[in-house]
């Protein structure tokens, strides 16, 4: 039954693309099952995780938030501050709370996430709210014990770490993640590779089976007609085909042409041998020789030649292309024109030449036994649309016959397209081979794109939808680009900015080490004179000596002063102190000041005071003062003669406008220097206003001095609201105008505060000095107003025989002290750090007064009066506190750990011994 029905090649071919296709389907689906297992887990790292790290973040800033805002109460008092705060403490538990939900999948992470709340809330509950409470109530004494024992610090850090210890954990679970992602997609890829392996094996199979059903039969007609052309002719063999379908067919047709062939006579069966002859040839001289070697010895010819069409010099000639047992042949007969012997006229009249009878001496035909003389010959042309392509000429010894003009004549037709043929084909056949090799890359592409098809119509509504994100990824990226770029200037200016800053540093320590060398040279070599004195050195020199140090340790302690000023000011740490400022005593100050100067370098130097300048205005007089002694000693030291003029007016409201933008209408006072000295170049006018740096721009020390004083004027200035303008030509001299406007309460631009005159005991490094000054008034008080002489008594007095302990570690400056004590009649008892002080104190406590160092080995001098005051409950005992730092909050830190007083160093010895005086008639009273 199956044989008997009709399956032709057509429906082989579409059941085997059909199977493919299904096979194809197949693999589809299961590479598109897996792509999309594939994405989720990307989907699930991509979101899930960066929202963990983003939630905990947000927690760790809410923290930061609540800690900043807390700090910033508690320090200004500001309720401002506690904005961050109670924002922090709103959302913080939201944010632990998605977190919580987040991690439901992770028990693990989920118990330290929930170890963390419970330190966040102690944090606020211990520490936060404490605080912000203790601040709004104003106990000092216990925000103090609170940041002493750094408990919120201790819970901040526990806080940080556990935060460390999940973040930790939760990366590593992330790359746990995107190694199984990876993982994933090589399954993908083997599972990808598999399918298609599978499926190529199968389509392999199919094809072999299809054609192996086809081929089959046609290479058993290819056998058979093989067979009858083999026969030379026998044509009663048939073809025997048993599929049913086209090849059966063909067989049938094949078998009746056969039949039809057998009818045929020898013209036909020579025409079909010599038609056979051109397949595969692509060689024109080639096609020539094969025809003319075939057609000679079926017609009997013992000579032949083929005369091709071709162009010599712009003219139609026919050239000699194959030739037939020819030889010693006229070199003249190689090339025809039109019309030219029986050659050319052939072509020119395009008709068969038939000759019989020819002359002996026409043509030989030689062999190894002799030579002949053909005597017949046919000349006939090969016409393709009526031109003459080629010209036949074949001889023989026998008369041609009329089978053999029809021969002839129907190869004319068969010949000459086989020219064509062949000539195009040596065209062609170049681009042939270029145009197979992309034809071949094309189908391959065409399968892969047919086959992408389908996935990629699979894939449209994902990217659809994908794309909408994208747009809104990618408006936020480009957001996100201009920040980073402002960013990266910002940090590029920054960079630049720091770099200058090290260079500045770096000259700053380099010469700030030479300004300190310099007086302690001198402090050095003249103290280790006087210590290796053996008596020969008279008492005037002694005192020279001595003298020329104190004024060396002067220097040296007006040049860190300048130092500390100028870091303070540059700090934002400085504190002005307004007050009314009387003008009109500055030119008399001034002239006494500098008077000796200008008569020493012969100078004429001169101050105006203009009538409409008012007699008071508000300002820290003590820095005004140090801005014009400044500007003037700078005059002084650049004039070598001429004159030094200073001039006091009120300022032009129009510069008072462009420099200070202030009210045109307010008074400003108007301070201007004017020399005759070197002049100051124009690109040099903004670089001498640098620490260290002079008139030629460098570090140089060619005029003397530190170079600190312009930076500490303009600083200065700064800070009392004015404003420094130099104007300047080189050789001619110098006009520095000094604009200053009243001072205000407060500068918020400038972080420094304004002190009134009536709160001038809280400014500063000034407070020591109005302490001690007020210490001496009650001093004085103390003694009545009594004579010169009744005080000294009085002194000695309340000095001799009095127990002091001396706490410092440096042996100088215990000599020194030990020594200038002992002359007052004090029993001095040292001790060489703060623990030896408590074992003294503790084996007898019986002192009038303790001096004690802060910076000392073993225990310093803050923990020493902490364990005085507390620990030997010696709360009746004086105690001076000597420091050598002279920050601000350094008294608050010497009263707030046990002290009685406060002095810096170098000490005064005046002030020293008036501290005590105070001190020591307290104890008097007391006692």
């Amino acid at each position: 039954m199956l044989k008997s029905l009709q399956i032709n090649i057509r429906a082989k071919i579409i059941v085997g693309y059909v199977f493919i296709i299904i096979c194809l389907g197949i693999s589809l689906l299961v590479v598109s099952d897996r792509v999309n297992s594939l994405q989720e887990e990307v989907s699930f790292v991509s979101t899930h995780d960066m929202e963990v790290h983003d939630l905990l973040n947000l927690i760790q800033k809410n923290m930061l938030d609540m800690e900043t805002g807390m700090r910033g109460y508690v320090i200004t008092g500001d309720t401002q501050y506690l904005e961050p705060y109670d924002a922090g403490s709103r959302t913080w538990l939201d944010n632990y709370n998605k977190l919580h939900q987040l991690i439901e999948d992770n028990p693990s992470q989920q118990r330290s996430l929930e170890q963390i709340k419970p330190t966040i809330q102690s944090w606020i509950k211990n520490a936060g709210e404490f605080a912000i409470k203790a601040k709004g109530a104003n106990n000092q004494q216990a925000l103090n014990e609170f940041f002493y024992q750094n408990n919120g610090k201790k819970i901040m850090d526990q806080l940080r770490t556990q935060f460390d210890s999940f973040l930790s954990a939760e990366k590593k679970l992330t790359a746990a993640r995107v190694e199984q992602l990876a993982e994933s997609n090589y399954n993908l890829r083997v599972v990808l590779f598999s399918v298609l392996g599978i499926i190529s094996i199968f389509a392999i199979l199919v094809a072999l089976f299809l054609s192996s059903s086809i081929t089959g039969t046609i290479k058993q007609v290819i056998r058979t007609i093989r067979d009858i052309t083999a026969s030379e002719g026998d044509l009663t063999t048939r073809i025997q085909v048993k599929t049913n379908d086209e090849i059966k067919e063909l067989a049938v047709a094949t078998n009746e042409l056969l039949a039809n062939l057998q009818k045929q006579n020898w013209v036909q069966i020579n025409l079909t041998e010599v038609a056979t002859l051109y397949q595969g040839i692509n060689e024109i001289k080639l096609l020539s020789e094969t025809f003319v070697n075939t057609l000679a010895p079926m017609l009997g010819s013992l000579y032949g030649a083929v005369y091709l069409r071709e162009y010599v010099n712009g003219q139609t000639r026919f050239v000699k292309m194959a030739s037939y047992a020819a030889i010693g042949e006229d070199p003249a007969s190689d090339s025809f024109g039109l019309g030219e012997g029986l050659v050319g006229q052939c072509a020119l009249d395009q008709r068969i030449f038939l000759m019989d009878n020819l002359p002996e001496d026409h043509v030989k035909v030689t062999s190894g036994l002799g030579v002949s003389a053909p005597r017949a010959l046919l000349v006939a042309p090969i016409l393709v649309d009526g031109l003459t392509e080629a010209v036949i000429e074949i001889a023989s010894l026998q008369p041609y016959q009329s089978q053999h003009l029809t021969l002839i004549d129907s190869l004319q037709d068969k010949f000459g397209s086989a020219i064509l043929n062949v000539r195009g084909r040596m065209e062609v056949e170049r681009l042939l081979s270029e145009s197979q090799m992309l034809t071949e890359e094309l189908q391959a592409q065409s399968e892969e794109l047919q086959a992408q098809s389908e996935e990629l119509q699979m894939q449209q509504e994902e990217l659809r939808m994908t794309n909408e994100f994208l747009e809104e990824q990618n408006h936020f990226s480009e957001q996100r680009a201009l920040e980073l770029k402002r960013a990266k200037d910002e940090l590029e200016e920054f960079s630049l900015k720091l770099q200058t800053s090290s260079q500045y540093k770096s000259d700053f320590l380099a010469n700030m080490s030479h300004e300190l060398r310099t007086p302690l040279n001198s402090i050095m070599i003249l103290s280790q004179m006087l210590a290796e004195n053996n008596g020969e050195m008279q008492m005037s020199e002694v005192v020279d000596y001595s003298r020329v140090v104190y004024a060396a340790g002067n220097d040296l302690l007006a040049l860190i002063d300048d130092i500390l000023d100028l870091s303070k000011v540059e700090a934002g740490k400085i504190e002005i102190m307004a007050d009314e400022f009387n003008v009109t005593e500055m030119p008399q100050l001034m002239k006494l000041m500098f008077g000796p100067v200008a008569e020493k370098k012969k100078l004429d130097f001169d101050i105006i005071l203009e009538e409409n300048v008012p007699n008071v205005m508000l300002t820290d007089g003590q820095r005004l003062q140090q801005i014009v002694k400044n500007l003037l000693s700078n005059a002084f030291k650049f004039t070598e003669e001429g004159s030094i003029t200073m001039r006091i007016a009120l300022a032009d409201p129009v510069r008072v406008q462009e420099l200070l933008h202030r009210d045109p209408e307010e008074k400003v006072l108007a301070i201007s220097i004017t020399d005759t000295g070197i002049g100051i170049p124009i690109d040099k006018q903004q670089v001498i206003f640098e620490a260290f740096r002079q008139v030629d721009g460098t570090t140089n020390r060619q005029y003397g001095g530190t170079g600190l004083g312009l930076s500490i004027c303009r600083e200065f200035t700064r800070l009392l609201g004015g404003s420094i303008v130099v104007k300047s030509e080189v050789g001619k001299g110098s006009t520095f105008t000094l604009y200053l406007p009243n001072a205000q309460e407060t500068d918020q631009d400038d972080q420094v505060t304004m002190y009134p005159a009536g709160e001038i005991a809280a400014a500063g490094e000034y407070a020591d000095v109005v302490a001690v000054e007020a210490l001496s008034s009650e001093f004085l008080h103390v003694i009545n107003d009594s004579p010169v002489t009744e005080a000294i008594k009085s002194d000695a007095q309340l000095f001799q025989g009095k127990r002091i302990l001396l706490v410092d570690d440096d042996a100088r400056n215990v000599f020194a002290l030990v020594t200038a004590l002992e002359m007052k009649g004090v029993t001095v008892e040292v001790a060489d750090h703060g623990k030896m002080a408590l074992e003294i104190l503790q084996g007898s406590s019986d002192y009038d007064l303790v001096l004690m160092d802060i910076m000392m080995p073993v225990m310093g001098g803050y923990e020493a009066m902490q364990a005085i005051r507390g620990q030997l409950q010696l709360m009746d005992l004086p105690i001076i506190a000597l420091t050598a730092k002279a920050m601000k909050s350094e008294k608050e830190k010497c009263l707030e750990a046990g002290a009685s007083d406060y002095i810096t160093k170098p000490l005064n010895m005046d002030q020293l011994f008036s501290l005590m005086r105070v001190w020591l008639t307290k104890q008097v009273k007391k006692h």
